[in-house]
């Protein structure tokens, strides 16, 4: 008789969720008070499969389920919570604070700018740090993390000209300080259980893809360097994000072409090639199926934003 599959966790798409008009963002900002009032003090068990997400609290408490840790904690803290690690809390009325999520893709892109100076690990490891009592030392790093936060908060809800670049370079500002709060802060952990072995297949396949979305490897291809099966491969993709691993690898890809196409002034051929596409036609075609628009619209009615 067939096991009967666990319900899988939801995925929340982040800025379609919370902002439901900006689905291209890369640093997305809410309050923690905003969030409440969507989904509830009591917020069940979910997961983000492509996004960092960082809540900040600063007044209140929480009860934390985090990548299978249980915290309990008043404000203010942080945690760190990786793509795809499930987690949920309960908070207090009252509570309040900053959450700030990142694209995958996005960090890791900054981590790479600073080659040597964050473990691999940490990037992939859920985080939870209380911060009513840090160490003398870091406390000017502390304040230097909230006013970012507040930065963020009012660059993301302005209009003012380049928003989106000044949201961006905050949000990596606001990174590189909660790094080095994590870094001077650490302190022996309690041994975790081992993630199941369905998050640790879809965590290496989005490395995986993000290594290399612009080869357009085939699904066997990644499958065969990942050692599991194209149809294993695609049904953890389907129960950890709720999409095929051939739409996980297109999204990237779509990703890459809309922050081009908003972000540098590469014709569009040339960035067909960069992308890996032999053909500009194709890609024209790929783009247009993707977004509802060819690649010249989308530029013109997305680049204004970024002035």
């Amino acid at each position: 008789m067939e096991k009967r599959r666990a319900e899988a966790i939801p995925d929340i798409y982040v800025s379609r969720a919370y902002a439901g008009n900006d689905s291209d963002c890369e640093v997305h900002y809410e309050t923690f008070g905003r969030l409440a009032e969507i989904f509830g003090r009591n917020t069940p068990p979910h997961r983000h499969s492509r996004f960092f997400q960082i809540h900040l609290l600063c007044s209140g408490s929480i009860r934390l389920e985090l990548d299978e840790q249980l915290y309990l904690s008043p404000a203010p803290l942080v945690f760190l919570t990786p793509p795809a690690v499930p987690h949920a809390f309960y908070s207090e009325d009252g509570s309040d604070g900053h959450v700030i999520t990142v694209r995958q893709e996005v960090v890791r892109r900054w981590y790479a700018s600073m080659p040597g100076l964050w473990p691999e690990k940490q990037l992939r490891t859920a985080a939870f740090l209380p911060l009513g009592n840090v160490q003398a030392e870091s406390r000017q790093e502390l304040d230097r993390l909230m006013q970012l936060a507040d930065l963020i908060q009012s660059e993301f809800s302005g209009r003012g000209l380049g928003r989106t670049t000044a949201v961006n370079a905050l949000g990596l500002c606001f990174f590189i300080s909660l790094n080095r709060l994590f870094a001077a802060q650490r302190q022996a952990e309690p041994q975790k259980r081992e993630r199941n072995e369905d998050l640790s297949i879809f965590l290496q396949f989005c490395d995986l893809v993000e290594a290399r979305f612009r080869d357009h490897l085939t699904l066997p291809e990644y499958a065969k360097q990942m050692a599991v099966t194209e149809a294993r491969l695609n049904d953890v993709c389907r129960r950890m994000a709720n999409l095929a691993s051939k739409e996980l690898v297109h999204d990237r890809l779509l990703q890459e072409a809309r922050r081009l196409l908003r972000f540098s002034s590469i014709a569009v051929g040339e960035l067909s090639y960069q992308l890996g596409f032999k053909d500009p036609a194709y890609f024209s075609r790929f783009f247009t199926r993707g977004t509802g628009l060819t690649p010249s619209q989308f530029r013109t009615h997305h680049q204004d934003q970024v002035r």
